[in-house]
């Protein structure tokens, strides 16, 4: 998994440097395809439950499953890339958002609000704590910052299987659910809006967008817990 997910780190690496105006969305699949080609692993998307594409391309008001096509992208866009591939039999699974160009101070705070509620429920993987601490952790800091947390879609465990269980909500309680021990492998994947949560699938059964239109965010690691603690697996 550690090998799946620093793959999956390099190919978002190597596409995010290509987010750029005027590149089409589907440019960005294509690198990202043949990426996998010269690692020789499988894109864990295309084909996962009938999706077309290897990446997930979102934009804007689009908070996830974006499906890469002929859309340029423009300056001042916000951005959602989310990948994954199997290697070995494992899965990585990771997620960034950029902006292309000068996004403007409202967008950029969102990203950072949203990549730091990523890194708190991050900390609160450690053996003995709940499986909701690290929802409550994300909701408190994405909420502290006047933002709404996306509840449709949820983080997950991740392993042999792309989604596993549990699922890992974005909001709740603390100190609910099962217990975290070392040897269990999460993807911890927030995502938010600048207005409110509530989202609609488009027509293409995949697209998932605001339904207030405002612009989204989404971050994502695979993370392992060890005896040593949380390994971040998907970050270089």
């Amino acid at each position: 998994m550690e090998v799946a997910n620093r793959i999956v780190a390099e190919i978002l690496e190597g596409v995010k440097e290509k987010v750029q105006a005027g590149i089409e969305t589907r440019e960005l699949d294509e690198l990202a395809e043949e990426m996998c080609r010269q690692r020789r692993v499988k894109p864990a998307f295309k084909g996962y439950r009938g999706y077309p594409r290897s990446i997930c391309v979102s934009v804007n008001e689009e908070v996830v499953h974006g499906i890469p096509g002929p859309r340029r992208l423009k300056a001042g866009d916000v951005v959602s890339l989310d990948f994954g591939v199997k290697y070995e039999g494992f899965y990585g699974d990771a997620a960034i958002t950029v902006g292309v160009g000068d996004v403007g101070e409202k967008a950029r705070a969102l990203i950072a609000a949203t990549e730091e509620s990523l890194y708190a429920g991050i900390a609160q993987v450690k053996a003995g704590q709940r499986l909701s601490d690290i929802s409550h952790a994300v909701q408190t800091v994405v909420e502290g910052a006047g933002y709404g947390v996306i509840r449709e879609f949820v983080g997950h465990g991740i392993g042999r299987s792309l989604h596993e269980d549990p699922q890992i909500p974005n909001f709740g309680p603390p100190g609910r659910g099962p217990a975290l021990q070392v040897g269990m492998t999460f993807a911890i994947e927030p995502m938010t809006s600048m207005g409110s949560w509530k989202v609609r699938i488009l027509q293409d059964g995949w697209t998932a967008i605001t339904q207030d239109g405002s612009c989204a965010a989404h971050f994502e690691h695979s993370v392992a817990l060890t005896e040593n603690g949380v390994l971040i697996l998907s970050r270089l």
